[in-house]
Order: C-alpha cells, then structure tokens, then sequence
C-alpha cells in the first residue's frame, strides 16, 4: 500500500508540473490583458502538432522539437495579440468572446490540416527506473526533468530580468506600471506570446504520453482554469500552490477511489475555496 501511495504522488507530482506550465501561460495573460483566454488549450494542442511533426515524422531530437514549438507559439501568439485582441484592449467580455472564437478556428484548422484521429508519438526513451518497487518510466523522468528547467528559466526571466520585473508590474498594477516607464504597448504581445509559448510547451512534453489530435487542448484548459481560481487570477505564486494540489489530489484519488471520485473531490475543492475565499488562496480582491 505505501509503494502504491508513493507511486500516486509521484504520477501527481508529473500532473502538477505538467498543469503548472498550462496554467502560469494562462494566469500571465490574463494578469497582463485581463483576458480569460479561452484558447490557451489550441496553443497547447498545436505545441503538441509541432513536436509530433518535428520528432516523428522529420526525424529532429526531441529538444530541437521542443524549441521548435516553444519558437512558433511565441510568433503566433504575438501575432494573434495584434490581429485579434488588441481591438478589444479594455473590453474584457468581447477578449473573451473573440478568444472562444479564436479556439474554434485553431481547432477546425488543425481538424482539416491534420485529420480527427489522434497520432501516436514514438516514446523518447525505453525502459524504467525502478526503486525499491517504485516505477518511473524514463520518458516520464524526461518530462519531469524538462518542465522542471523551463519553470527554472521562466521564473529566472520573471524575477531577475528587466524584461520579466516589467511584466511582473503590469500584473500587479497597470497605471502605476505604465507611470514608471513600462511600455505596455510592448508587455501585451509579449504577454501573450510567453502565455501562448508555455502551453505549447507542456503541449509538447505531453505529446509522447498521451498522443496528439486536434481535440487535446479542453481538458489541459480546463485544467488550467481550475488551477488558476484556485490560486487566484493573476497570482502566479497562487498558481504553482494550485497546480500542485490538483495534480496531488487528481493521481491519488484517481488512483484509490477512480477518475469519476478525482473530479468530484476536484470540483468540492474549487467549490470550497471559493466559498471561503472567492478571490482564491492567494488572490487579491479587485478594487
């Protein structure tokens, strides 16, 4: 029994890391645009597209795959902010509305580009580690291991650099941020593009797990918008509290009780949380 517990916490440990890039890329945008993009879940989808296609079909290593998806999504996303959502700056109701409309045309796109059937994506590494009864597939390591150093790097980028101090000022305060010299006519793109970017990533760690098809990105967003009223929107800290939980929660309630009892349990967490703290464990109440 206690292999099984410690075999469960670490599958939610991979959960939570997994959720985590999903929902920093989702908390980012909206803590920068206050857009609830609902197409976050297509950015993962065609990150997974990307790295399917550079690893399986063109025979690229899984990292330059991987760079290749983190590269396109930051093109595509500061693209997408300039045709679709900078007409609805200060509009949230229309951002959000033009962001579902936006997920159904990435997803039918990649419906008649790609096909409805899911593709399988050759393992990257064979075999497991195996201690002392404890079983960790060497791909799964490698996704540990690769979330792991993004969320490094990102967080490196947020915390000491200039660029990262700027987007971390627009989160907190949009006017007092713009009154000290931030140019937010360039933190919106960029905003979106590092959003768009992480989910392409975790799209592309996920890929070799669970298969790619052009429907992959609604629970990875669901998932991502749990997690983020649970820490609170626009709290990054908040985020990575939440993803952890529900990776926690999911993998060792799955594993005991099943999938059916994870959601439930899931779902009366969020319920409870908001009941008690509606902004979220570290949200702040608007003004």
């Amino acid at each position: 029994m206690s292999f099984l517990i410690i075999q469960s916490l670490v599958n939610g440990v991979i959960l939570g890391l997994l959720y985590l890039l999903m929902a920093i890329g989702f908390t980012l945008v909206f803590g920068i645009m206050r857009v609830v993009n609902f197409a976050h879940g297509e950015f993962y989808m065609l990150g997974a597209f990307a790295a399917y296609f550079a690893f399986a079909v063109a025979g690229l290593p899984y990292p330059v795959a991987v760079a290749g998806a983190f590269g396109g999504a930051i093109v595509l996303g500061a693209i997408i902010e300039r045709v679709v959502f900078r007409p609805f700056r200060g509009d949230e109701l229309s951002g959000m509305i033009a962001s579902i409309g936006l997920a159904l045309v990435l997803q039918n796109l990649a419906l008649i580009a790609f096909g409805p059937d899911p593709l399988s994506m050759p393992s990257l590494v064979s075999g497991a580690y195996n201690w002392a009864g404890i079983i960790l597939p060497k791909s799964r390591l490698v996704v540990i291991l690769g979330s792991m150093v993004i969320l490094a790097i990102f967080y490196v980028f947020l915390m000491h650099t200039r660029t990262g101090r700027a987007l971390r000022a627009l989160v907190q305060d949009r006017e007092i941020a713009a009154a000290y010299g931030v140019r937010v006519e360039l933190m919106y793109p960029l905003g979106l593009a590092l959003g768009a970017a992480l989910a392409a990533i975790a799209g592309a760690f996920m890929a070799p797990l669970f298969g790619v098809s052009p429907f992959i990105g609604s629970t990875p967003l669901l998932k991502a918008f749990i997690v983020v009223i649970l820490g609170g929107l626009g709290s990054i800290p908040g985020a990575v509290i939440a993803s952890m939980l529900l990776g926690l929660i999911e993998s060792t309630t799955g594993t005991f009780f099943g999938a059916s009892t994870a959601d439930i349990v899931v779902f009366a967490l969020v319920i409870a949380v908001l009941l008690v703290r509606p902004s979220g464990l570290l949200g702040h109440k608007e003004a």
